[in-house]
């Protein structure tokens, strides 16, 4: 029996299921290689809402989306192999009921939270229900609960809460910052990391990037998660990161918490992830200021310029050629480096955007005197 997926797993555009689901500035979601396509033949607006788009858009990666997405199939068969045989399972009202009541005990709700965390991956209608009934409270309290099950399952109840535009400023009027802010400091690291996929759903919303930034140790705290942290928990925070700094203001908050120097260590280690953020961080004098007193960062990006993905070499050679045109020294350095012949290269790549960056760098470094 074929597998029939829900369509919010399917690209507005192409119409088939996902692989690689981005988020658009509107907050709409698509395949990163139909959005892209739409992006490269000159179209500035969102394909849904005809809304004017930035000149360079960003596209923010919905791994939330993305995990069900690929969680699906083992999922579905469960539903074939159920019968009338099958013992009853919870009323979705029963299972909060035993969530919000403050009486039950801690292996119930633990139970509630499985279970409705679950039933909500694949359930818009539920996840209204859920938010809709006052239970967000109750699951935020258990977010911040001593016991790391029960936080663990609390913070995957609120991801999938999150998925939902409709949600994401409500949760944070609810107070989900603060409680996500101090899971970031927490001792489990899957929690850490569900932690920060959190902050990068929400920051879907452009007014939720503001309250993020704004709320004190969050930029701090994700900032010590690159530093501090391991394997997935770095990468969702270097997520998160990116997405927040979209919003100006947070560009400056970022650097004034030591991000640079830690990003391009990381960059240098081979986290693409990294140059990534510090493509946004640029953006800003006060990036610019710090990327120019680290003397290994134009070779890490020099590096992602010549090894990496599509999307790495275009963030390397946005943030080269902004540090170039800012900082004669940098500029002479990346000749020193042989940037302009790998850009010459990069010139017949077949990915417009690579094309364009490259060309754009040409011709800054063509204007470059290299001094003695």
């Amino acid at each position: 029996m074929a597998i029939q997926f829900p369509d919010d797993f399917k690209c507005p555009i192409s119409l088939e299921i996902m692989s690689d689901p981005v988020i658009l500035s509107s907050g709409h979601t698509f395949d990163r290689a139909s959005i892209q396509r739409w992006l490269d033949s000159g179209h500035r607006t969102c394909p849904i809402t005809k809304l004017p788009l930035p000149e360079h858009p960003i596209l923010i990666p919905n791994h939330a989306l993305r995990s069900l997405i690929s969680n699906y199939t083992l999922l579905s068969p469960c539903k074939s192999h159920s019968s009338s045989a099958s013992p009853a399972k919870p009323q979705p009202q029963t299972l909060i009921s035993t969530l919000t009541s403050p009486s039950s005990p801690f292996n119930f709700k633990l139970d509630s939270l499985t279970q409705l965390t679950r039933l909500t991956k694949l359930d818009p209608a539920l996840r209204r229900q859920l938010t809709e009934s006052g239970a967000v409270s109750a699951v935020l309290n258990c977010v911040n609960s001593p016991e790391s099950a029960l936080q663990e399952k609390a913070l995957s109840l609120l991801l999938n809460l999150s998925l939902d535009d409709d949600n994401k400023v409500g949760l944070v009027a609810e107070g989900a910052i603060g409680r996500v802010v101090t899971v970031l400091q927490a001792e489990s690291p899957d929690s850490r990391a569900l932690g920060c996929t959190i902050l990068t759903s929400l920051a879907v919303v452009e007014v939720n990037k503001a309250t993020i930034g704004a709320y004190p140790n969050a930029i701090h705290a994700l900032i010590r998660l690159l530093k501090y942290g391991k394997g997935r928990e770095v990468k969702e925070a270097a997520t998160a990161l990116y997405a927040i700094c979209s919003f100006p203001d947070n560009r400056r908050r970022a650097v004034e918490s030591g991000a640079v120097p830690i990003l391009v260590r990381i960059g240098g280690m081979g986290l693409e992830r990294a140059v990534e953020v510090l493509s946004v961080l640029v953006k800003c004098k006060e990036g610019r200021d710090e990327m120019g007193k680290i003397g290994g960062c134009v070779r890490v990006l020099v590096k992602v310029i010549k090894n990496g993905s599509s999307r790495g070499i275009q963030c390397g050679l946005f943030t080269l050629n902004t540090l170039c045109t800012y900082c004669e020294l940098m500029c002479e350095q990346a000749k020193r480096e042989g940037v302009l012949e790998i850009c010459l290269g990069l010139m017949e790549d077949e990915n417009e955007k690579i094309m364009r960056n490259a060309s754009s760098l040409v011709q800054t470094l063509s204007g470059c005197q290299l001094m003695d």
